[in-house]
């Protein structure tokens, strides 16, 4: 394997038990085998097993694959709205999510503020019957609270809440009780490379599609419905990407046997340092001014120098993220996923002392 290290958001590191899983894999011909033989069966049985674990899914909540989380808010806005969404946006990634519903002809609305900034505003439309909530902005390291997505759900329960965890699970606690569904891709906190998105949705989403469905085209063979159909035998309606499926499974597994509060526990301290790092250096300073809205796993500082930094860390080995879109030139992003380890990212602490 490469003797880099890649803190960019994604992809990201790979994570540091790919490989040993990606040879067995190969060895145990798992993207050659049929995708209804009873092997693949039991290896998406046990995949979705510890994610449930991991995730920490209360009952009642399916999982389901998919090529990616952009995916998802095409599945999302077929299936499950009518007419209208809104959408809190502070960032590019909250944005697409707006746009793609606008795209499916939806008279969405939604909560704009600058990249970055917090809200102050909480209201939602009375016609929009799902929300759009990013827990943790990628592109900007803005992470909402919990506190703050338990009071829209207490203020909206007649809505459905949908919430992007790209790049926040499993390092971030989330409490699924709150939202109706989820979904995330693997190349960014689970260290695989791109190419699978893993959707969550709740008995209520079930609900919403399967009378949707009997009046609207909700989409083709990935329909909440279909998607349930094969879910439930533990299958899928198209021949999935079996080589990644099998691998998130056995990081997963990976994962929780290294103890997830401990997993959370390391991502509070990178951050930690990472941000005192941050403060004391004179061309850094921390791009999200709320403290308790920085995201822990994607460390966002705005610099004038930001190509320096770059290359600096680059002759070392280390591969730090650029600001995303209009930000390209005056951000650095640090990943903290769970392949990262303290003793990279302290590394990284000491290394910024060396851009003047």
């Amino acid at each position: 394997m490469s003797n880099k290290i890649y803190f960019t958001p994604g992809p990201a590191q790979l994570f540091y038990t790919f490989e040993e899983h990606l040879k067995r894999a190969l060895f145990q011909d798992i993207p050659s085998i049929s995708h209804r033989s009873s092997t693949f069966i039991k290896i998406i049985a046990e995949t979705n097993e510890a994610l449930r674990e991991l995730l920490e899914l209360p009952d009642g909540y399916n999982i389901y694959f998919l090529n990616s989380a952009n995916e998802a808010w095409d599945r999302i806005i077929q299936n499950l709205v009518e007419q209208s969404s809104h959408h809190f946006v502070n960032g590019a990634f909250s944005r697409k999510f707006y746009d793609f519903a606008l795209e499916h002809g939806k008279k969405s609305t939604r909560t704009e503020v600058e990249d970055g900034k917090s809200f102050d505003n909480w209201s939602v439309p009375e016609e929009a019957e799902l929300i759009g909530i990013t827990k943790n902005e990628t592109s900007v390291g803005y992470s909402f609270t919990e506190d703050e997505i338990a009071s829209i759900r207490k203020d909206n329960t007649d809505k459905l809440i949908a919430l992007d965890i790209v790049s926040a699970s499993p390092s971030l606690p989330v409490n699924f009780s709150n939202v109706d569904t989820a979904y995330f891709s693997v190349q960014k906190a689970f260290g695989l490379p791109a190419g699978l998105g893993v959707w969550i949705a709740n008995e209520k989403c079930h609900e919403v599609a399967s009378k949707r469905a009997l009046s609207n085209s909700i989409g083709s063979y990935r329909t909440l419905p279909n998607l349930k159909k094969f879910g439930d035998k533990n299958q899928t309606p198209e021949t999935p990407n079996m080589l990644f499926i099998y691998l998130l499974g056995k990081i997963a597994q990976d994962m929780i046997q290294a103890g997830t509060q401990r997993l959370r526990n390391d991502t509070t301290y990178k951050a930690t340092i990472l941000n005192q790092a941050i403060e004391e250096h004179p061309h850094l300073a921390h791009f999200v001014q709320s403290k308790k809205h920085r995201s822990k796993t994607t460390i966002v500082a705005a610099t004038d120098r930001a190509n320096q930094f770059i290359n600096h860390f680059e002759k070392k080995g280390i591969i730090l993220g650029t600001g995303y879109g209009k930000h390209k030139e005056k951000h650095i992003r640090i990943a903290n996923f769970p392949t990262h380890s303290k003793e990279s990212v302290e590394m990284i602490c000491d290394l910024m002392k060396g851009v003047e």
